[in-house]
Parts: C-alpha cells; structure tokens; sequence
C-alpha cells in the first residue's frame, strides 16, 4: 500500500495538472456539457473539490476523533472496498449516476472558484497528512459502497478520486475539441 506522504505527493503531481489543464478553457468551455448529458469540465471539478471537503476529508476528521465518541462505528471494507486499496486505484471505467439534485454538482461561477477550490484541498491534504501516522485504524466511517474506512484510508480514497478523474477530463476535452471541429 502506498504511504500517505506518496499519497499526498501524488495528490498534488495531480492537482497541479488540474490546475494547468484549467487555464486552457474559457468559463463557457468549462460549462459546457457533453452530448450525453454528462457533467460538464466545471461541474467535474466542483464534483472533486465538493467530494474530498465536505465526504473524505470530514470523514478523516470524524475517524481522528477520540475512539469514545465513534464506539460502535468500526466495520468492515466490504470486497469491492478491499480491491480497490489492494490495486490502489479506481478501475479504468466510466461511473456514470442519474441526474439528481443531491448528486449533480452546479456549474461553477468563475474558474477562481475552481481554482481557490483545488488550493483549499491541497491545504487541508498538507495539514492532515502529519497527523495519519497517531491515527487509530480502529476508528472508521462507513463509505456507501466500500465499508468502514479508517483516516488514513479516507486520505488515500483522496487522491485515488483525483486520479480517476483524469480519465473523465480526457474524454470531456476530446468531446469539446470534436464540437468546435
């Protein structure tokens, strides 16, 4: 498994892609959404910033409460959970969820948001990093789909998010580089 300073070095190799990748869109290319009716370029990062600040990384400050105040809260990772921390990553495929107004993220007003967004993350990623190695494994917080998670498994679900994304931003570019074809 890697450690969660490879982890934290990895989330921000990617991070600094992402923010590269968002000075080559205007913010009506970053709204624009696919043919599919999937999220647009902006939506996909609102979904990144959104999903690692207020589910990973509370998740991580809940499971980094003192183990009195989570009793009961250990479980199990379920098998797709288990996979997913034995290769380290994500599968290769498209997760595709219904539209909905709980899910779907909103357009971004600017790309400063976007990019105050990525900076707020990488911020609380450097400051929680440290403090990992005191973490109990014990102390977890269940994810819908891969079980009881423990802080430093929160952290690295980060990154591997991040990661994943990529694939999505690639296939989104090639769709807006056809459009304007």
């Amino acid at each position: 498994m890697v450690t969660t300073k490879e982890a934290l070095q990895r989330f921000e190799e990617t991070t600094a892609y992402y923010l590269q990748e968002l000075d080559k869109f205007s913010l009506d290319q970053l709204k624009q959404t696919p043919s599919d009716n999937g999220w647009s370029i902006g939506q996909m990062f609102q979904h990144l910033i959104n999903s690692a600040l207020y589910m990973q990384l509370r998740n991580v400050d809940q499971c980094l409460e003192p183990a009195q105040e989570l009793q009961g809260a250990s479980a199990e990772k379920t098998e797709a959970g288990a996979a997913i921390f034995a290769q380290g990553s994500f599968p290769p495929i498209r997760v595709q969820v219904p539209p909905s107004p709980q899910y779907t993220p909103e357009q971004p007003e600017s790309k400063e948001q976007l990019i105050q967004g990525l900076h707020t993350v990488i911020r609380r990623m450097k400051d929680i990093e440290p403090v990992l190695a005191e973490a109990s494994r014990q102390n977890t917080v269940p994810h819908p789909r891969f079980g009881g998670l423990s802080a430093e498994e929160w952290f690295l679900l980060v990154e591997m998010h991040y990661r994943h994304h990529l694939l999505q931003l690639g296939r989104l570019k090639k769709e807006l580089i056809l459009e304007r074809a």
